[in-house]
C-alpha cells in the first residue's frame, strides 16, 4: 500500500526573531540557509508563472495569426480568380480558360524564381558547420599554447 504524501513541516508563526546576540552561529547559518532556499524557490515559481503567462499570450497570438493567414489566403484565391476572369474577358474575347492559363503561367514563373533563390540560399548555408566557433577555438588553442611555452 503506497504511503500517503508527506506534508512539509509547518511554518512557525511569524514573530520577532530573537536578537542575534542570543543566537548561536549555527542557528544563524541555518536561518540564512533556509531563507536562501525559500528565496530561490520563490524566484523559480515566479519565473514559471511568468513564462506560462507569456506562452499563453504567444499561443493566443499564434492562433489569431493563423486565422488571419487563412483568411488572407482565401482572399488571394478570390483575387487570382478575378484576375483570371478579367484577363479572359478583356484580352481573350471572353475565353476565360485563356485567362486561367496566363495566371497559372505567371505563378509557375514566380515558383521557378522562388525555387532558384531557395536553392542559392541552401547552397550558401551548406554544410552547416560552425565556422566562427571553430576559428575561435583555434585562436584560443594557439593563445594557450603560446602562454604555456
Amino acid at each position: 500500500m503506497p504511503e500517503p504524501p508527506q506534508n512539509p513541516p509547518p511554518i512557525p508563526p511569524p514573530g520577532p526573531p530573537p536578537p542575534p546576540e542570543d543566537r548561536s552561529i549555527a542557528d544563524l547559518v541555518v536561518a540564512v540557509s533556509e531563507n536562501a532556499s525559500v528565496l530561490v524557490r520563490e524566484e523559480i515559481e515566479l519565473a514559471k508563472a511568468e513564462v506560462s503567462e507569456k506562452v499563453s499570450k504567444i499561443l493566443k497570438g499564434s492562433a489569431v495569426g493563423a486565422a488571419a493567414g487563412a483568411f488572407a489566403f482565401l482572399a488571394l484565391i478570390m483575387i487570382l480568380h478575378g484576375i483570371a476572369w478579367l484577363l479572359g474577358e478583356e484580352l481573350f474575347d471572353g475565353n476565360i480558360w485563356a485567362g486561367y492559363f496566363v495566371t497559372a503561367a505567371i505563378f509557375l514563373l514566380l515558383a521557378a524564381l522562388a525555387g532558384w533563390i531557395a536553392s542559392k540560399a541552401l547552397k550558401a548555408g551548406a554544410p552547416p558547420v560552425p565556422e566562427q566557433a571553430i576559428e575561435e577555438a583555434k585562436l584560443t588553442k594557439e593563445m594557450l599554447e603560446k602562454e604555456t611555452s
